[in-house]
């Protein structure tokens, strides 16, 4: 699933193609990607401006002229890509939003994504705890004292803190020496201290290297991202650490998959 990076570098090239242009046509060719269900999406946008385009936690929130507003949830498949006209449309290819130049299509082979209509009510924050890149350690040890669950779990929770998934999770968690099973409201003062500085750190160097590709994602301009290279952990059951040489372990928590180095991250 497209993560805080992979959703930032999306919002990043697809800005210079949509900004203050103008909406030609929309072609929705699912209508249960659509919220609200039977919402006439295509007489809303056609005709209008992006006024604005962003990031919040993993959603990408467009503005229109007028002061409505909009957003595309990638899900665990989608992309949002820049294309031609003439440019052939792939198989799961469910909304097209036309400009005057080009296309920018939403494609979703397994649908987990989807596109909400927000209206003037911008809830795009709903239920959404603090960004990531924003927030203190004094307002992460609050939101984590609240929660007996594992820190991985805690973590993943997208009303405690917004845009982590799986891959930065872990990397986060190695980065910081924390054991991924270990409770969030057991972590001291210094554990949550070095773990905001690990969480801080891995996104911008995610941010540079322009997020992971290990399956499905590509930037606005159908480019991949680079930091898969450089993980620490993620996706590396049985190699060894980088740091340590340990062997890298992975297990099952909330059935999600995690990793994790036994020595850079013991168990207490």
């Amino acid at each position: 699933m497209p993560e805080l990076p992979e959703v930032q570098t999306v919002v990043d090239t697809l800005k210079p193609k949509v900004l203050g242009k103008r909406l030609t046509g929309v072609v929705l060719h699912r209508a249960d990607i659509l919220q609200p269900l039977g919402f006439d999406l295509t007489r809303q946008l056609t005709a209008r401006t992006i006024n604005g385009i962003h990031r919040r936690g993993k959603k990408i929130v467009f503005e229109l002229n007028g002061g409505e507003w909009f957003y595309i949830h990638l899900g665990m498949t989608g992309r949002l890509t820049v294309e031609t006209e003439s440019t052939p449309t792939l198989p799961h290819t469910h909304l097209v939003l036309k400009f005057a130049k080009y296309e920018v299509r939403f494609r979703d082979p397994r649908r987990f994504g989807g596109v909400f209509w927000l209206g003037r009510d911008n809830t795009a924050d709903a239920n959404m705890g603090p960004e990531p890149l924003q927030i203190r350690p004094a307002q992460l040890a609050k939101r984590l004292a609240k929660t007996t669950r594992a820190i991985k779990n805690a973590l993943l929770d997208q009303s405690v803190i917004a845009g982590l998934g799986n891959i930065y999770v872990d990397e986060s968690l190695f980065r910081a020496g924390l054991h991924p099973l270990l409770p969030a409201n057991q972590l001291s003062a210094d554990d949550v201290s070095r773990l905001n500085r690990a969480i801080k750190t891995t996104l911008r160097r995610a941010l540079r290297h322009r997020g992971s590709t290990l399956r499905d994602y590509l930037d606005a301009n159908g480019e991949a991202g680079a930091f898969q290279k450089l993980h620490a952990v993620y996706d590396r059951e049985g190699q060894r650490c980088r740091r340590c040489k340990q062997s890298i372990q992975r297990i099952v928590l909330g059935g999600r998959s995690t990793h994790f180095c036994p020595e850079c991250q013991p168990a207490r």
